[in-house]
Order: C-alpha cells, then structure tokens, then sequence
C-alpha cells in the first residue's frame, strides 16, 4: 500500500546524510569528511528527492592531491579510459582566471588574408567535432625515493576526456594561412600570459579551439572559455584561455620554450620543441596501499602514447624475467588512455609486477636504466620509465623504488 509523503518523513529520509560535513581545506576548498550513517533497511527509509545537480555517494570520495601550482588526477579510483571532469588534473602558472563568455575574444593574425577576432559564438557556429584523448604535463613523473605512494603521486598528471570544439584547420581557412606560415604563437589570457610557439603542421593535423568537455562547457581550470587542444603533445602547449593566434614563418622563442620546457640530455646537449608525449603504462591496481590474498588477481591499469594507438601493453609478474599479453579495453584510440586488463594468480611469494607499453610506431616503454643510458638524468621532463610495484608476503603492495645515479 502507497504511504503519504509528508514533510515529517521526508526529513527522516533525508537523515542518513545529516552525519556528512563540509571544512574548509587548508587551500581553501570545501571539502566532505564523515561518512553517513547507513540504513539498516534502506527499503523502509525514504531518500532525497531529486535535485538540480547530482553528487557521489558520501561513501565514495576520490580527491585531486594539490600543490601550489597544480593537482594530480587519482589514477587508482578510476574505473575506465574517461577522467571524470572535476577530477582531471590541473597545472597552471599564475593562478585560474574569470573570464565572461560574453566578451571572450580569440584573435588570429600575423601571416593570414583576413586577420579576425572570433567570438565564442562565432566558434561555435562553426561544424563541431568531439574526440577523445588525454592531456598530459611534460613533468609527469615523480622520482620517488619511498615506498607509500600511489600512482597518483608518481605520474597522476595525466587526463583524459572528451573534448567539442571546432578543428584548428577550419578556423585557418577562415582566415587564410599564407603558404610560407610555419609556425604559430598560442598565447593565453592568465595572469603568467602562457605562450608557445607551435609547427602550423600541427595545427592542420589535428588541432581543435575547445570549449565543451565531457559534455558540457569546459571547466574554469581547464581553459573556459576556450582553449587549445594538441592531442598527444605536452599538456603547456595545449595554451587554456587562448585569447590569440599568430601566424609567423619561425618560432618565437618564448619564455615557456628557452628558460622553461626544455631538457638537458648527455654530453651538454639540449632538447628544445620535444613536443611529443612518449608511450607511456602504469598499473593502477593492484598498487599501494593495496592488500592481496593469495589467489586469483587481475591487474589493471592505463597505457597511453602521444604518437598513436596503443597496439600491446605486457606485464612482468616475476620482475620483469618474462613478460605476458594485457587484454586491452576497447575502444582503443588513437592519442587516448587506453585501459588493460591481467589475469593472474598469485602463489603468495614476494615479487614485482609492472607493465610496458608499445605504441603503433612500435617504440617500447624504456626502463629507467634505458632512459638514463640514452639521455642521462636530465630535468623532470618527458621521463616515461616502466614502474614496478613490490607484493610482498603479507600481500601488502608498495612501490618499489628505484635507483637513480
């Protein structure tokens, strides 16, 4: 038999959340702590009604790792190949702007027929297209010298969503691109004026102006109300906030790409426009601070690669001895997170599992000793090593840290 609903048993279905409170964090956000009191019986307790944005339970609380100028992605709480949007990394140099989509403006001049300035309006009568691919910081990796760390904190600055906009190629024929432009400035409208220089190629590739993700307006942190997108380059040259694009026929030589975003490698030499993000896998579970039992386990992760497709991901159960096929997730993508599976079953001896990714190129996921032998420790940049997680008797998996000389 149907029960009334009134105001008094509408308040007791709203109880079981009256445990959850909201602090303030240390950096200034509202953050959940507590968790609510279950019903015993949820079938005799009448929940919230419906409301105008829907939340994750108050059981489930996946948290970005902040620092002052950026916060990394929790790889381990993923279930898949998209980053839900408010968890997608942030990295930026002087701070999130506010900035009114009704006087938004982008600019393309320099080398072009007909310099113009479109609003967001006008870039969204333009034909859209949406693509998946993953965005990535240039300085994704932590070398770490302890055991207690996730995937999170050694490469969690890495993303994946998808992204509407309008294709970079169409907003050149608009304007005209003199055969002899090369290369094009993309300068943001933060406060530290983000600029790089980047090959017109690129642009006619497969660059897009964005401003939707996920499905709906692209978040403040990640560029609203537009911003550039370069699928499988490093993630500062994908400018957010994009306010100008200028066509020239050589690069500008700009703060961001001479004093910054460039890597030292052996004998005094020096990378300089290493734009691409190289083939890259790490296992999210099991990884610290997971707890195994002897039996059966599949291990899971996300492989990526900034020049193409996925086309394998192995696994090492014994330490890298031998090395096994990982079951990829369709749809596999081009320039895209893909997800790995890896049936396996553990006979309770301490050993490390890893994983290695191959692109489409056939290029190979390096050990840290290959990466040293080939460029030498260098900066923080572009280092894409294979990474070990130690399982040891009592099932508890922690990094296994290496060495760098």
């Amino acid at each position: 038999m149907s029960q009334k609903m009134t105001r008094r048993r509408l308040l007791l279905g709203g109880a079981a959340t009256a445990a959850v409170v909201l602090v303030e964090s240390s950096f200034g956000k509202m953050v959940q702590t507590g968790i609510p009191e279950a019903a015993v019986d949820p079938t005799k307790q009448v929940g919230p009604l419906p409301g105008v944005l829907g939340t994750r339970s108050p059981f489930e609380h996946p948290q970005r790792k902040p620092s002052l100028t950026s916060s990394q992605t929790p790889l381990q709480d993923l279930y898949g190949m998209i980053t839900p949007s408010d968890l997608h990394f942030e990295r930026h140099h002087a701070g999130v702007p506010a900035i009114d989509p009704n006087s938004y403006e982008l600019m393309i001049h320099g080398m072009v027929d007909k310099p113009t300035v479109f609003s967001l309006a006008d870039l969204k009568r333009f034909p859209s297209v949406s693509r998946i691919c993953f965005i990535e910081c240039s300085g994704n990796f932590r070398k770490p010298d302890k055991e207690n760390i996730t995937p999170q904190d050694i490469c969690g600055l890495t993303s994946q969503s998808e992204w509407t906009g309008v294709m970079l190629s169409t907003l050149f024929r608009e304007v005209g691109v003199h055969p002899k432009a090369s290369w094009f400035l993309a300068e943001g409208s933060d406060a530290a004026v983000m600029t790089r220089s980047i090959p017109v190629s690129k642009g006619w590739e497969d660059a897009m102006i964005v401003y939707a993700q996920n499905g709906e307006a692209i978040r403040p942190q990640q560029g609203y109300p537009a911003r550039l997108l370069l699928p499988g380059w490093e993630g500062n040259t994908s400018v957010k906030w994009i306010r100008r694009i200028e066509l020239s026929d050589g690069p500008f030589m700009t703060r961001e790409e001479t004093s910054k975003y460039t890597e030292p490698v052996k004998d005094g030499k020096i990378r300089q426009f290493s734009f691409t993000m190289d083939a890259r896998s790490i296992i999210t579970y099991p990884a610290y601070p997971a707890q195994l039992q002897k039996g059966w386990v599949e291990i899971r992760g996300l492989a990526w690669s900034g020049r193409g497709k996925i086309r394998q991901v192995e696994i090492s159960t014994d330490a890298g001895k031998t090395w096994n096929a990982a079951r990829l997730q369709e749809p596999v993508l081009d320039k895209a997170h893909t997800y790995f599976r890896y049936l396996w079953q553990w006979d309770g001896d301490t050993t490390a599992i890893m994983s290695r990714a191959i692109d489409e190129t056939g290029y190979v996921q390096p050990s840290l000793e290959e990466l040293i032998a080939a460029r030498g420790i260098g900066t923080g940049y572009h280092l894409n090593p294979v990474t070990a997680w130690l399982i040891r008797r009592d099932g508890q998996v922690v990094y296994s840290p290496e060495k760098w000389k």
